[in-house]
């Protein structure tokens, strides 16, 4: 897929890239880069910003380096903005020349780029001669918990110099990033991921009703988990951890929301390990009301940068057990870290939810998941840091954006 996209072009001072637009001087036209377009937490965080940036200041576009899920761009109506830098096939990929090419016809103000796989377009966009390059950090590759390839380390080293702005979304991944690239903690911002605290919220009748409609009995205990299929989530932990629970006497079920390549394997697992014990929903937009059915939400995660799944949870009001790494602590905070586990101890995971269950804990009582999603993580909060973030990085490249004296524009939906 390749969209054409109209645009002004850009008048480019040789001083400092001092800019002005020549023709509608009235939006910030930013594009992300990412490396494959999916339901993801960081392709969801984007839709987020585009829902939540005012569109009379902000012009949107998308742009990926090797795959998108045509499922998901088709839902959401993104195939106006999207890009398409993957080259054919599935092998080796070099989309750095057709990047600068898309930068070129484009002219974004801002490139915002993320994670490795979309590093490429760091240098891309210098080459292009986009005023304003900004790098962001939000996971990791279960390959790479331990450390990068040298080649990996010295290429985000260079590519870390050429941005403006670099940011991680937790001050842990921003120390990793930091220490692999050989660059200056203080190099680094870290940006926190937000959450719709109006969409993700606990609701009696909405359990019941999900409970019925997945034929779950009223009286067991659901542990919950929501993301991809894929090795990194360690979901195969949970399914042995349930395995235990069952032959101590808890009556337990487990439901899991995604897709991804690893799901006929998992639901393989669950036939052998837990027969009519678990739920596999697939790929589902009624999230919110998924997690409203669960009584404890487990995240297995064998590494994480700040996972939205688990904001999610616990703006939904949810007792937690996560996996002791990354993000998670700064997530559930540091009161709550009794409840963290070592990432592929089902022994351990599953004493953590016995003592839950043990003690009465039930979804209904626990009011500091919530509380501490609505004070520490709202949506509004991400929201303004990131138009920040923009408005500031534009300016100091003189990027002059006039303001444009009429009615706000509608915010597009994603529905």
């Amino acid at each position: 897929m390749q969209t054409d996209l109209k645009e002004e072009p850009l008048t480019v001072a040789a001083a400092r890239g001092s800019i002005s637009t020549g023709g509608d001087r009235h939006k910030l036209r930013i594009m992300h880069v990412v490396n494959c377009l999916g339901r993801g937490g960081t392709e969801f965080g984007i839709l987020k910003l585009i829902e939540g940036l005012d569109a009379e200041e902000f012009e949107h576009r998308l742009c990926i380096t090797r795959k998108f899920d045509s499922d998901f761009v088709r839902d959401y109506h993104l195939d106006r903005l999207l890009s398409d830098a993957a080259g054919a096939g599935d092998g080796f990929q070099f989309p750095l020349f057709r990047l600068i090419r898309i930068f070129q016809r484009n002219k974004p103000h801002i490139v915002h780029t993320r994670n490795w796989g979309a590093l490429e377009a760091v240098v891309a966009a210098r080459l292009a001669g986009v005023p304003v390059v900004i790098h962001s950090e939000h996971g990791y590759e279960v390959e790479n918990i331990r450390g990068l390839p040298l080649r990996q380390r010295m290429f985000r080293r260079f590519a870390y110099g050429l941005a403006d702005r670099i940011f991680a979304v937790t001050k842990e991944l921003r120390d990793y990033h930091a220490a692999q690239a050989w660059t200056e903690p203080e190099r680094i911002g870290v940006l926190y991921n937000g959450v719709d605290t109006s969409k993700f919220y606990p609701c009696a009748e909405t359990r019941e009703r999900v409970r019925r409609d997945l034929a779950l009995p009223s009286g067991r205990i659901v542990l919950g988990s929501v993301g991809r299929m894929v090795p990194i989530k360690d979901y195969g932990t949970l399914l042995e951890a349930a395995k235990l629970l069952l032959k101590q006497g808890a009556d337990v079920h487990v439901l899991l929301v995604g897709k991804g390549p690893e799901l006929g394997a998992l639901q393989a697992q669950a036939r052998s390990l837990l027969p009519g014990r678990v739920t596999f929903t697939g790929a589902s937009d009624r999230v919110p009301e998924l997690l409203n059915a669960m009584d404890i939400f487990v995240l297995c995660s064998l590494g994480e940068g700040m996972s939205n799944t688990l904001l999610e949870a616990m703006s939904t009001g949810l007792p937690i057990v996560a996996t002791r790494l990354g993000g998670n602590t700064e997530v559930i905070g540091v009161e709550n870290s009794e409840w963290l586990f070592t990432p592929g101890d089902r022994r351990e995971l599953t004493d953590r939810i016995v003592r839950l269950i043990s003690e009465g804990v039930s979804r209904h009582s626990i009011t500091s998941s919530r509380g501490r999603a609505v004070t520490e993580f709202s949506l509004d909060a991400m929201q303004q840091r990131y138009r920040d973030l923009y408005t500031k990085a534009a300016e100091e490249r003189g990027v002059r954006i006039v303001p444009k004296p009429v009615h706000q524009a509608p915010r597009p939906k994603f529905v």
